[in-house]
This record gives structure tokens, C-alpha cells and sequence, in this order.
């Protein structure tokens, strides 16, 4: 009898079979970073004319940045969730020398240490990218196994907070933003973890109080009568303290005619966009906007794409969120769903963030918008952020039932259980 042969499957096929996972998120994925491609390609117009480059280098860069995204995503996606609860302790330990040789020995842009510089690639890493993930991962870890203990100060709570006040306390010199924002996501997913009302508001309390000094200082070097800014003692110029005092007194105290620069343009740039924008490739504000494809990206969508564009991305993130806390109250353990919460709402919050700065509802911060500013190592990790996420995702879809175990090459199923 003829053999009856079997027919290859091809790669591409292949990788669809395991693509596994929340298949909403990966549609987010896709929409997210296609607007990505088409606004970083749209407001990197001035960069390229100063740097004497073309605009399609920063494209085909993007694109380079989202194909790598795509594969972190991917291959973190098929690991099983459970090993990033092992591994969660080493990388938060390694997250804080690298925090430390940041700030002594890190490359310094305006007076802020926020990156080290990668030999033999040339690649700017910010290491607060790498400390965020892998404190959430911690604190994932420690919030499943403090349970039983978790409203008991000394045992539940302050292995939870310690780890959060050094990565913040290291973060905050170079980055305020992200440090503050770091901490009110890890309070968030505290008081989600069941931790005890009583503690969190102690540390808010204690966290409130260098925030109301530097708004208290805002205010008394800044003269309402002449509407200008005194001059700061010299022992407020040092580091980045100026710079925060500065950025509450501009949000605070500016009226119309007096809008910091970049807030001003970009005021203009939703001005122009009303509903429906001005149309892709269109943008006027990328001339004269710091920033347009970073920090201030959400000012140019909304100005070419209008106010109905804006509030789709912003429905985008916030279809992502829902679907985080969907996969959180499906998961069985403990872990993964402290993981893919704690993940998801560092990213939306972080979006969220990057949105009220462009619409002048928050100061100025250098927080990007998530899969959609220009690559970067923080396009990097956020792909591997929600690569975890779909890791949970797809450990919940194979204990419902709905998806066979991958079979390793070896014949042997992957371990799901903690």
C-alpha cells in the first residue's frame, strides 16, 4: 500500500496554530502599532531635517522596532507564566545596581540620568523600564503569597512596600513622573490585593508630604502680582528640583498668554484637529511641537486625526484594561492574575498619563504613549509586559478547557500549575 505522505505545514501557519491568548489584545497589539507607524512617520519630519536624515529612515526604524516588539511578545507569550514567579526575585534584584549605576554613571539629557548606553549596539536603555516590569512581576509574586498574612503589618505589608519605596526612591531623582506613577500603581494593586486600608493611606500620607512641599515652594518663589517665577536659592537648582518647581509653577500659575511652549503648541495642534483632523501626513504643530513623536504624540494624532481619533485611542486603552481585568478574574492563581493586572494597569496608566499632559490636564512629564511614541527600549519592554499578559491569557484559556496544551518538540505539556 502507498505511503500516504504528510504534507509540511508552513511556518506561518505554524506560528498562527501558537498564537494563543486573549485574541482581543493581540487586535490591540496590531491597531496600536500600525498608528504607531503612521504618526511617528507622520511627526518625525523636523527631527530628520535637523539631523540631516530622511523621514523614511525613522520609519523603516519603527518598523524594525515593531517587528522585534512583535517577537518579544510572542516568544514571552508561549513561556508558561509560572516561571516569571521564579524568576521575578532575580530580576528585581538586578533591577536595582542597574537603577543605582543609572543615576552615577548614566548618560545625562537635560540634567536627568535616566539611561546607560549598551556597548557593540549603541542602544540608549532606560533602566526604569526594566525596574517597573520586574516590580510588578515581584510584587505579583508577594502579593499571592503573602495571602494569609496580608493584612498583618510587619508580615503582609512590608514586604510589599519596601520593594516599592527603593525602586521609586531611585527612580524619582532623574524621573519624578514615573516614580510617582509607579507608586500609585502599586498602591492600586495593593488595595486590589486586599492589603489593609490603613496601611496604604500611611504611605499616601507619607508620600503626600514631600509632593506638598514642592507645590508649598512652587508657590512662594512665584509672584502672581508680575505673573513671573523668582529666582530659586541655590540649593534648589540642584538636580532636577528646578525643573519640577518650574513645571508645577507653568501648570499651576500660567494663564492663556503664558502657556509653557510645548503645552502651547500643543494646544494648537487639538485646536486645529476638531473632529475629524486634518488627515494623515497633514500635521502642522510636528514643525514647532518638542517632542512630536514621543512625549507629545497624542496632540498629533488628535490633530490628524481630530477628536474622534483621539478618543478612539483612548478607547483602544481602555478596551485593553477591560480585558486585563477580564483575564484577572478568570485566572485560578493567585499569581497570574496579580501579574496580568498589575502589568495592564501600569501601561493604561501610563497612557492615561501621557493623554492629560497633551491636553493640559496634568504638568509636563516625559511619560510616552505605550506602542504608539517612537521605539525605543520602552516599546521594548511594554511588548514584553503584554507578552505576559497574553501568557496568563492563554494558561486561562487551557484551564477552561478551550485550548489543548502546547506539546513541547520533546513529546512533554507544559506545567501550569504553581
Amino acid at each position: 500500500m502507498p505511503v500516504e505522505q504528510k504534507i509540511p505545514t508552513p511556518t506561518f501557519t505554524r506560528l498562527a496554530q501558537n498564537t494563543r491568548g486573549d485574541k482581543v489584545i493581540w487586535a490591540i497589539v496590531l491597531i496600536l502599532t500600525m498608528m504607531s507607524l503612521l504618526v511617528v512617520y507622520s511627526s518625525t519630519g523636523t527631527l530628520a531635517y535637523k539631523l540631516s536624515k530622511s523621514t523614511e529612515s525613522y520609519l523603516f526604524k519603527q518598523v524594525v522596532f515593531i517587528i522585534i516588539g512583535v517577537v518579544l511578545i510572542y516568544f514571552a507569550h508561549l513561556v508558561n507564566y509560572t516561571i516569571y514567579s521564579r524568576v521575578a526575585l532575580i530580576l528585581y534584584l538586578v533591577s536595582i545596581p542597574l537603577l543605582l549605576y543609572t543615576l552615577v554613571f548614566g548618560s545625562s539629557i537635560n540634567e536627568a540620568n535616566r539611561w546607560i548606553k549598551l556597548p557593540i549596539i549603541n542602544l540608549t536603555f532606560q533602566t526604569s523600564d526594566m525596574a517597573k516590569l520586574a516590580l510588578f512581576m515581584y510584587l505579583g509574586r508577594q502579593l499571592s503569597r503573602k495571602q494569609p498574612v496580608i493584612k498583618d503589618f510587619k508580615k503582609g505589608f512590608l514586604p510589599l512596600i519596601i520593594p516599592v519605596m527603593v525602586t521609586c526612591a531611585l527612580i524619582a531623582p532623574a524621573n519624578l513622573s514615573t516614580a510617582l506613577l509607579t507608586g500609585a500603581t502599586s498602591l492600586l494593586l495593593m488595595f486590589i490585593g486586599r492589603v489593609s486600608m490603613k496601611h496604604i493611606g500611611l504611605v499616601i500620607g507619607v508620600a503626600a508630604i514631600p509632593i506638598i512641599i514642592l507645590i508649598s515652594i512652587a508657590g512662594a518663589y512665584y509672584d502672581k502680582a508680575e505673573g513671573k517665577a523668582k529666582e530659586l536659592p541655590s540649593i534648589l537648582t540642584k538636580g532636577r528640583t528646578e525643573t519640577w518647581v518650574r513645571r508645577v509653577q507653568n501648570f499651576m500659575y500660567a494663564d492663556k498668554t503664558e502657556t509653557v511652549y510645548q503645552v502651547q503648541q500643543s494646544k494648537i495642534a487639538i485646536a486645529k484637529g476638531k473632529w475629524v483632523g486634518l488627515g494623515p501626513g497633514n500635521s502642522e504643530a510636528r514643525n514647532f511641537l518638542p517632542h512630536p513623536y514621543s512625549d507629545f504624540i497624542y496632540a498629533i494624532i488628535i490633530e490628524e486625526y481630530g477628536l474622534i481619533g483621539g478618543a478612539f485611542v483612548l478607547f483602544i486603552y481602555l478596551a485593553f484594561l477591560f480585558r486585563c481585568i477580564r483575564i484577572f478574574k478568570r485566572c485560578p492563581y493567585a499569581f497570574g492574575a496579580f501579574l496580568a493586572l498589575g502589568l495592564s494597569f501600569t501601561l493604561v496608566i501610563q497612557a492615561m498619563a501621557n493623554m492629560a499632559v497633551n491636553v493640559n490636564l496634568f504638568p509636563v512629564t516625559g511619560v510616552t504613549l505605550p506602542l504608539v511614541s517612537m521605539g525605543g527600549s520602552s516599546f521594548l519592554f511594554t511588548c514584553i509586559a503584554i507578552g505576559i499578559i497574553l501568557s496568563v491569557a492563554r494558561n486561562v484559556e487551557q484551564k477552561e478547557g478551550k485550548l489543548q496544551p502546547i506539546t513541547e518538540p520533546s513529546g512533554k505539556k507544559e506545567v501550569s500549575d504553581e
